[in-house]
C-alpha cells in the first residue's frame, strides 16, 4: 500500500493537476477561518485581498507549470501570519488595540513575508496573539480569548495562538509563529500540532515587532513532520538534505541506529500531568524503535531557568514599551513595570548566569544529538480556568531551551506533545530526523 502523502504534498500533488484552481481552493479555506467558538482566528482577515493573491499566483497555472518546472515550492499554499508581523498595507496590532490605533499601516512587508511571497505562499491573514506576545495561554483582553476550534472549552495557549487555530481549523496548512519562551512549543503541544522553533539568530526579523531581543526566535506550526523539511528550505534556506557531493558517512548521519536522545528525566517529571507521562512514554517507545539510542537524563539545573529568563524578558520588553505600559491588560503592565525597574548591575549577574547556563546546555549536546522533554507540564488549558499560575509553570519547561537559543521541533501528540531540542545552529539535523520520524510513526 502506498502511503497516504503529508497534508502539504498533497497539496502540491493536487497543484500540479490541470483542474486545479488555486483560488477556489483559497476560498475554501478561507470559509473555515475564525472557525473557533471565539471567532477570533485572525485579529486581521480580508479574503478579497487574499483572493487577489491568489489570482496573481494563479497566472503561474502554465504548461511548464504542470509539467513540475518553475514551481514555486510553497505555490498557492494558504499560510497564516502572526500578527506582530508587518504586511504592506495592513496595521500590525501585537495583538494589542492601542497599538492598532497608534501604528500606521505598514509601508513594505516583513522580511517573513517577503520570503513567504517568494516562495508562493498565500497569506490568508493575520493571526490572534496575546498581546505584545507577552503570555503562553492565549488570552487577550483586547481581542478575547483564543479556544481552540476542536474544542471550544479548551485555549489554544501562546503567544502564537491564531496560528495554532488556524491550522487546526484549516484555514492554512502552515502557520507562521514566533516563540520567545515557548510561543510556538506550547500552542502546538496543547493542540496536537507539530511545530518547529528556529534556533536564535536564523530568522531575519525586519519588520516583526520584537518582544525580547535575546530570546526571539520565528518558526511555524503545521500537521505533518514529514513537511518540516519543505518548509524550512522554503522559508529560511535551510536544505532539506545534505549535497549530493558529500560523503557516504555524512549523508547516513541521520540514520536511525546512530542517533542518541537524552530524555529528561527526575523531579521534572514528577511536575507532569498523568496524559503528559503517558505521551513521553509513547514517544519513547516509537523512538526506541526506530532504532535511536535513548538513556535518562537528569538536568535539575533547568530549575534555575525560570529565574534566570523572566527578569531578563522583563527588562528587554520594558525598554520596548516604554511609556505604554497601562495600554495594556494589568498583568502585562507589572511585568514591564518590574522590569523597568531592573538595574544594570543586576541585569549584568543575569547575563553571566545565562552564559553559564548556554554552557551547561552545551554540554548536553557533546554526549547526545538530541533531548526530548515534555513542551509543556499540562495537556490542555480550560478556558473557564484562571490560568495565572499555569504560566510560571509551563515556562519552566520552555525556558531552557529559550536561554540557550536552541531550535525545537514539537513531536504532536493528543496527550499533550513533546519538544525534541538539538544543539544551537543544527536546525537542519533536528528537522531531517522529524521527517523521518513522521514516516516511521505513518509507517508502524
Amino acid at each position: 500500500m502506498q502511503d497516504a502523502p503529508s497534508p502539504i504534498q498533497a497539496f502540491c500533488d493536487a497543484r500540479l493537476r490541470s483542474d486545479f484552481d488555486p483560488i477556489s481552493n483559497l476560498q475554501a479555506a478561507l470559509g473555515r477561518a475564525n472557525g473557533n467558538l471565539s471567532r477570533n482566528t485572525y485579529i486581521t482577515l480580508d479574503r478579497s485581498w487574499s483572493i487577489g493573491e491568489a489570482a496573481r499566483q494563479s497566472k503561474s497555472l502554465s504548461a511548464p507549470f504542470h509539467d513540475g518546472s518553475s514551481v514555486p515550492p510553497l505555490c498557492c499554499l494558504p499560510v497564516s501570519l502572526k500578527d506582530c508581523f508587518d504586511l504592506q498595507g495592513f496595521t500590525t496590532s501585537i495583538g494589542s488595540k492601542f497599538y492598532a490605533a497608534h501604528n500606521q499601516p505598514a509601508s513594505e512587508d516583513a522580511a517573513i513575508a517577503v520570503r513567504l511571497k517568494r516562495a508562493g505562499a498565500i497569506i490568508t491573514g493575520k493571526t490572534h496573539l496575546h498581546q505584545l506576545a507577552y503570555g503562553i495561554t492565549g488570552e487577550n483582553g483586547d481581542y478575547g480569548n483564543c479556544v481552540q476550534p476542536s474544542d471550544g472549552s479548551r485555549l489554544t495557549g501562546g503567544s502564537s495562538s491564531g496560528a495554532a487555530a488556524s491550522i487546526q481549523e484549516g484555514s492554512a496548512l502552515a502557520a507562521i509563529g514566533t516563540d520567545t519562551g515557548g510561543s510556538i512549543r506550547v500552542p502546538a503541544a496543547l493542540c496536537g500540532l507539530a511545530g518547529y522553533r528556529s534556533s536564535h539568530g536564523v530568522a531575519d526579523w525586519r519588520g516583526g515587532a520584537h518582544l525580547a531581543l535575546s530570546f526571539d526566535t520565528v518558526g511555524w506550526l503545521f500537521r505533518d513532520l514529514r513537511d518540516a523539511p519543505l518548509l524550512a528550505e522554503a522559508i529560511f534556506d535551510l536544505p532539506g538534505d545534505l549535497p549530493a557531493e558529500s560523503s557516504a558517512a555524512e549523508r547516513n548521519q541521520i540514520s536511525r541506529d546512530e542517533i542518541s536522545i537524552g530524555v529528561l528525566s527526575g523531579s521534572f517529571l514528577e511536575e507532569c500531568d498523568a496524559p503528559v507521562q503517558r505521551s513521553m512514554e509513547s514517544w519513547q517507545a516509537r523512538l526506541g524503535r526506530s532504532g535511536a539510542r535513548l538513556k535518562a537524563l537528569t538536568a535539575e539545573f533547568w530549575s534555575e531557568a525560570w529565574d534566570i529568563y523572566a527578569p531578563l524578558q522583563a527588562y528587554e520588553a520594558a525598554k520596548l514599551h516604554v511609556g505604554f505600559y497601562h495600554e495594556f491588560d494589568p498583568a502585562i503592565a507589572a511585568r514591564l513595570e518590574w522590569g523597568a525597574a531592573i538595574g544594570q548591575e543586576e541585569v549584568r549577574e543575569l547575563r553571566l548566569r545565562n552564559a553559564r547556563f548556554r554552557e551547561r546546555m552545551q554540554q548536553i549536546f557533546q554526549a547526545f544529538d538530541f533531548l526530548l522533554a515534555p513542551a509543556t507540564p499540562l495537556s490542555f488549558l480550560d478556558a473557564s480556568q484562571d490560568q495565572s499560575e499555569a504560566r510560571a509553570r509551563i515556562l519552566r519547561f520552555t525556558t531552557p531551551a529559550s536561554l540557550a537559543g536552541l531550535p525545537a521541533v514539537v513531536l504532536p501528540s493528543t496527550d499533550g506533545g513533546l519538544q525534541l531540542l538539538a544543539a544551537h545552529n543544527d536546525d537542519r539535523r533536528l528537522l531531517r530526523f522529524a521527517a523521518l520520524i513522521g514516516q516511521e510513526q505513518l509507517e508502524a
